[in-house]
């Protein structure tokens, strides 16, 4: 439990830094890049994924902390989903808290990645892909044990 802990808090640090340092970049440095596919562009979203729920703006930051906040309650009385789940969650934890710091740090988070090569997706950045790949690690660890109990029936 202890090494899957400090590994989980280790990452979960390192994770944030590199997300906080590559926003503080985009805001305060001035980063960009253009290109026939992708830009590195700075933008502010007040909502969540493809700025749905932008009318709660104030707001938005207190619900996804209080998300967190219940998240940590539910891990802390079913340990054993941490113990089995504790890369991913520390990625998805990561990500989470990373863009609620940007709500109360810039009012909203911090975007950059535009691709518009073909289609115009939404505009994202690291964070977000940070809780995309703990999610399908997360489905990938479900299917992988489903694949060994079926085997074992």
């Amino acid at each position: 439990m202890n090494q899957k802990l400090t590994i989980s808090v280790v990452l979960f640090l390192l994770l944030v830094i590199i997300d906080q340092y590559i926003k503080y970049g985009f805001v305060f440095l001035k980063y960009g890049f253009e290109s026939d596919c992708i830009s590195l562009v700075l933008a502010y979203n007040y909502g969540v994924a493809f700025s749905m729920l932008e009318f709660l703006k104030e707001y938005l930051k207190f619900i996804q902390l209080a998300l967190i906040v219940a998240i940590f309650v539910y891990l802390y009385f079913n340990k054993e989903v941490f113990l089995k789940y504790y890369i991913p969650i520390s990625m998805l934890l990561a990500g989470g808290l990373s863009n609620i710091l940007d709500r109360f740090t810039y009012g909203a988070v911090v975007d950059y990645v535009y691709w518009h090569c073909g289609f115009d997706f939404a505009i994202f950045n690291f964070a977000d892909v940070i809780i995309d790949i703990s999610i399908v690690l997360i489905l990938y660890m479900q299917y992988k044990q489903y694949k060994e109990d079926k085997k074992r029936v």
